[in-house]
């Protein structure tokens, strides 16, 4: 059994590997054209490194080893986005707006549900130097743009605001483990053990985090949460940046979600999550994370977006591709230049060798490189 994998590992086969690069390349394509600069941050660093500014979050995700020749503890990278803001800090360097991308894989300790990929192949765009509510529209249109490309129409992209949730804790006062608690409910949606918490909280906070859960929904939302929400300026300033939000992204399916703080440790503005396809969970998560710019030492606002292209993959329809071209052994000679001129056209062309004792079809071929009165000529492949 030394060929079994580790649970939630997978290979990619030809047809599978085949479709992961195609949409990995048209993907990467249309950032470049939307001034994304493309960058390739190590698979392992060290560790304080690759969790500054990331918080617990990344912490239970994160492989660790030791490095054998510094003696320092690495990790395995689970988030290329932190890499990604510390190159921005510290090697670009840039005083002005940068466009980022990156495609890459990653590794989690743990599946981040029971069907995910333990070995993701994350892939983002990140766009840092602009605080206005502009970047945020930008990145989640060229979300949006990304599915499209894959064949994936979004069905919802739900919006909610880290803001609301830390002018919560603030005003009730609440420690780090209230606080971890509550947002484990509120993750979970789990109403009754939220009302078993909030007993002991103050009188004036406990609707406000039990209609949290309830407030999810299109734009009606938001006026419902001016209503029993805090009128509090935090969480007003919020709810203005959502509305606003909605508005710049019209034609969009937007909604909203307040209960929804993935990514609450190192987010700290607007966050969105993308669905579509046939998929239970979200195909897309991003948001707006300055502070990690700052734990790096140099504050730049940040906001971005990632997806796993093995779970976009899943869901986008198999591309049209055309078979390969069958050569064969006793004709290879002769046959050089107009070999090189099928490839240069971007033909997939196979050379036959002597004594070859499988199927053609096996390798994808669907037709043969045949001379004809001095012509070569393609025909359909024969037999097998």
């Amino acid at each position: 059994m030394r060929w079994v994998l580790p649970e939630n590992i997978q290979d990619a086969l030809p047809p599978e590997a085949a479709k992961l690069e195609d949409l990995r390349r048209r993907l990467l394509d249309a950032f470049r054209v939307h001034g994304y600069q493309l960058v390739a941050p190590p698979l392992v660093e060290y560790l304080d490194s690759l969790l500054t500014g990331a918080g617990q979050d990344l912490n239970l995700k994160t492989f660790k080893l030791v490095d054998q020749l510094s003696g320092r503890t690495l990790g395995v990278r689970a988030d290329i986005t932190p890499q990604v803001a510390r190159i921005d800090a510290h090697l670009l360097n840039r005083k002005g707006v940068a466009r980022l991308c990156y495609c890459g894989s990653v590794a989690h300790a743990l599946p981040a549900n029971l069907t995910a990929s333990r070995e993701p192949l994350q892939l983002g765009a990140e766009l840092y130097g602009h605080a206005g509510l502009e970047a945020d529209a930008e990145v989640i249109r060229l979300l949006a743009d990304s599915l499209q490309l894959a064949g994936i129409q979004a069905s919802r992209v739900d919006l909610s605001h880290v803001g609301l949730f830390s002018a919560l804790v603030r005003l009730g006062g609440l420690d780090k483990v209230q606080e971890e608690t509550l947002f484990d409910c509120l993750q979970a949606k789990d109403v009754p053990s939220l009302r078993e918490l909030v007993v002991d909280l103050p009188e004036a906070l406990r609707p406000a985090l039990l209609a949290l859960p309830t407030l999810y929904g299109g734009v009606e939302v938001l006026a419902r949460a001016r209503q029993v929400l805090p009128q509090d300026a935090e969480v007003l300033g919020a709810l203005d940046e959502l509305e606003t939000l909605s508005c710049q992204l019209a034609g969009l399916p937007i909604s909203f979600d307040l209960a929804d703080l993935r990514g609450y440790h190192y987010h700290s503005g607007v966050v969105f999550a993308a669905y579509g396809g046939n998929s239970p969970v979200a195909l897309a998560l991003g948001g707006r994370y300055d502070s990690v710019g700052r734990a790096f030492g140099r504050a730049r606002p940040a906001t971005g977006f990632s997806l796993d292209l093995r779970e976009l993959a899943a869901q986008a329809a198999d591309p049209v591709l055309p078979g390969a071209i069958l050569v064969p052994a006793d004709q290879a000679a002769g046959a050089r230049e107009e070999i090189a001129r099928l490839r240069a056209a971007g033909e997939v062309v196979i050379v036959e060798l002597p004594g070859h004792a499988g199927t053609w079809r096996e390798a994808g071929c669907d037709r043969q490189l045949v001379l004809r009165s001095g012509t070569w000529l393609l025909e359909p492949l024969q037999g097998e």
